[in-house]
């Protein structure tokens, strides 16, 4: 049966699920403080990551932000701060951090990138957003130091044992890869299972394929209350209307957390800022890479190449930091030595805030406090690589089908402590 389902939030999540529930027959209203014109959706790194199977919750993350703490260029930046919520999403980052929590999660992110994948390029073979960015050249982990090749070779070993496509290179083999541009590096493992898009492109495709086909898409329009009535979401009141609702769908990103809040829940999350920087002329880039020692992204995309990166915890703000942003500029001159960032391009720089659960792993499931709400948030650096994921999962469970994986360990409900 049809059901009037309001979606908050219009990011690659929202609009994700968006897109399957409408296959459904479902009448679709999504609702964004924003003009669905920036943020993390816009400014990430483009990667779909079978590979990134260690969550960000892994033994000595802590540690190493507490090291950085008083650093505000270092990759994982942590701002001294008083806040009882970011106390609390801490004790619970570092209770998660475990060998043994860490091995539960990694066949959990293998199998929802590796599904996602698949529905990506299922979104593209079925016409619906025309022709976008969908490549398959894999990420190459570039390292300079024995120490970076000594971590990630264990992932690598991990991820060929899990059946995902990974091969170590030599300099020489990257050269033959990379023949276009001086990369200083030692060698790399190139994960060949992984892929890339380009954001900017397929985001507003998605925006114009789902009102096409009926999608109401309200913009600038803040969640201010929530009506309850018997256990059930009826109505939403915004900034500028009242919204009635069969089925709710949160999926605000970084103030999923607040909004959860106006309905007496707690979902541990913080926004996670990442700064980005677009190079609109050629690079001689053609594959995406992580720059191991710079901790930053690079992503050739339809018509520029993007670097990506930090981990800043410091509240929900989209000030940018100009130390951050030259940071990864100079991270970038370290693997690049004949490439030099622009002033101009720097001061072009973008921020998103990405929503970090304490265990790295997402939350997708109903709330057991109500019955006709649906958490799809909480995905970090994943976010785009599992919305089309996120979104299935979330058709899946709103219409009571078998989901097409065991979703479980995603539950908003789970303990952290």
């Amino acid at each position: 049966m049809a059901k009037n389902i309001v979606i908050i939030g219009g990011g690659i999540v929202g609009l994700s699920a968006a897109y399957f529930l409408q296959k459904e027959g479902h009448q679709i209203t999504i609702l964004d403080k924003s003009d669905i014109t920036t943020g993390a959706s816009f400014v990430n790194a483009g990667y779909i990551t079978p590979s990134h199977i260690i969550p960000m919750a892994s033994p000595g993350k802590i540690k190493q932000g507490i090291q950085w703490m008083f650093n505000s260029s270092s990759p994982f930046y942590m701002k001294p701060r008083w806040d009882i919520d970011f106390f609390k999403w801490s004790w619970y980052f570092h209770k998660s951090s475990t060998d043994a929590k860490v091995e539960k999660a990694i066949p959990l992110i293998k199998d929802i990138n590796l599904l996602s994948f698949e529905l990506f390029r299922g979104i593209k073979s079925s016409g619906d957003l025309g022709d976008f960015q969908l490549a398959k050249k894999g990420l190459l982990m570039l390292y300079q130091t024995q120490k970076s090749y000594d971590h990630e070779i264990q992932v690598a070993k991990r991820a060929e044992f899990l059946g995902l496509e990974v091969k170590e290179l030599n300099k020489a083999e990257i050269a033959k890869l990379e023949p276009n541009i001086k990369i200083n590096a030692e060698g790399a493992i190139h994960y060949e299972c992984d892929g890339h898009t380009t954001p900017t492109e397929l985001m507003p495709k998605l925006i114009q394929y789902l009102t096409s086909v009926g999608t109401v898409l309200k913009t600038n329009e803040e969640v201010l209350d929530i009506k309850i009535s018997n256990r059930k979401i009826v109505g939403l009141t915004t900034s500028k209307a009242y919204y009635e609702a069969d089925e709710v769908v949160l999926a605000a990103g970084s103030w999923s957390g607040e909004l959860a809040k106006k309905l007496k829940l707690n979902i541990p999350l913080q926004a996670g800022k990442g700064y980005s920087i677009n190079v609109e002329r050629p690079t001689g880039i053609t594959i995406p890479a992580i720059l191991m020692e710079s901790s930053m992204a690079v992503t050739p995309m339809q018509g520029f190449t993007r670097f990506a990166g930090t981990m800043e915890f410091s509240g929900i703000n989209t000030i940018v930091r100009k130390e951050r942003v030259n940071s990864i500029a100079n991270g970038a001159k370290k693997f690049y030595p004949d490439f030099e960032i622009t002033q101009e391009e720097r001061d072009a720089a973008k921020t998103g805030l990405r929503p970090v659960s304490p265990d790295g792993l997402p939350y997708i499931g109903k709330s057991s406090a109500y019955d006709n709400l649906t958490f799809a948030t909480g995905h970090a650096m994943m976010g785009w690589s599992l919305g089309p994921a996120t979104g299935k999962l979330v058709a899946e469970i709103i219409d009571g089908k078998k989901t097409s994986m065991d979703v479980s360990a995603f539950h908003p409900d789970r303990k952290f402590s």
